[in-house]
């Protein structure tokens, strides 16, 4: 096994969506694995240092009052917010600080005859531009940053975000990329006590997470109730503690809800599942305030589709005869 695989360096990254630092894996790759995963501009500039021709690139400009966040193209690493970046005339996205001096690398540059400093992304190296000190207030920085090593990521709002625990949350991310209005998943744990568990420690039992997927969804296209009905069918909300072979209460049955109307509507969806008589009973299915939530390990994102797997969960409703 290579030495770095087995031994990965930890950073501390700050999450810009969450306001909290986190401390996760460097990711190192050969040329050759990235060039399987960004395009031949896009490792030009982050792996090879290029420059794009000023004017040219082309940056995701979000609607107005909308807000996100730019991170890199190579990893997802959160870089700037959108309220920090300004039009500097010079034909390249400028930004006036970073989410946090976390999260970037500035080095001495002394090529093409000048000196400058160089911006890299610190989680996994990728070149991103240059820094220089005739930028606006308060910093006085502009970091000048080359369009095609960012992207553009909407921060979601509250009321069209939602979180299930229905069992292995391989499974459960896979069913729910499925449907038809789910913009976004992530899979994580919520609903423990601990502070950022690792996923040894909540397959331990110990620390009241659930393995969890949020996700953002599109309410034109999908309704929240709509989720709802899709959540309690992709597994069994009788099952205490229990998905088919997975047992623990890390697999428990669990609404995690964002807004008073998402609890009612959850409360609802419930009761009417009771007055079905379409599943065993009780049903034990938890309904609760969505509280911190804590992203898994990158290996555990969209798992079953990294490694070309058909899920093996989660296991389908069981219903009464």
């Amino acid at each position: 096994m290579d030495e770095a695989a087995a031994n990965p360096q930890k950073i501390k990254i700050f999450n810009a969506s969450a306001n909290r630092v986190e401390e996760v894996e460097k990711i190192l790759k050969t040329d050759a694995e990235w060039r399987k995963i960004l395009t031949a501009q896009e490792f030009s500039i982050l792996r090879l240092k290029g420059t794009e021709i000023p004017f040219t690139g082309q940056c995701a400009i979000p609607k107005k009052k909308e807000k996100g966040i730019y991170q890199c193209a190579a990893c997802g690493t959160d870089l700037f917010k959108v309220e920090t970046k300004f039009e500097s005339g010079t034909g390249w996205p400028s930004f006036f600080q970073p989410v946090s001096e976390l999260n970037l690398l500035l080095r001495p540059d002394n090529s093409s005859g000048m000196h400058r400093m160089e911006a890299l992304c610190a989680r996994c190296d990728g070149h991103l531009g240059h820094v220089f000190d005739d930028g606006p207030p308060p910093s006085g920085k502009r970091y000048c940053i080359n369009a095609v090593a960012i992207k553009f990521k909407k921060t979601p709002d509250p009321h069209h975000e939602a979180a299930f625990g229905a069992g292995c949350f391989w499974g459960v991310e896979a069913a729910f990329r499925k449907v038809k209005g789910v913009i976004t998943t992530e899979v994580g744990y919520m609903g423990g006590t601990s502070k950022n568990p690792a996923y040894e420690e909540v397959c331990s039992g110990g620390t009241g997470h659930a393995e969890t997927v949020r996700l953002e969804y599109d309410p034109d296209t999908v309704s929240y109730e709509d989720l709802l009905n899709y959540f309690w069918h992709i597994h069994d909300p009788g099952s205490l503690n229990r998905q088919g072979p997975d047992i623990g209460s890390q697999y428990r049955s669990v609404i995690f809800y964002y807004t008073p109307e998402q609890k009612r509507a959850a409360e609802a969806s419930k009761r009417e599942l009771e007055a079905s008589g379409k599943v065993k009973m009780p049903v034990v299915t938890e309904i609760a305030p969505a509280g911190e939530f804590y992203r898994a390990e990158e290996y555990h994102q969209r798992y079953h589709e990294k490694h070309g797997n058909l899920p093996s969960c989660p296991v389908p409703l069981k219903r009464e005869r």
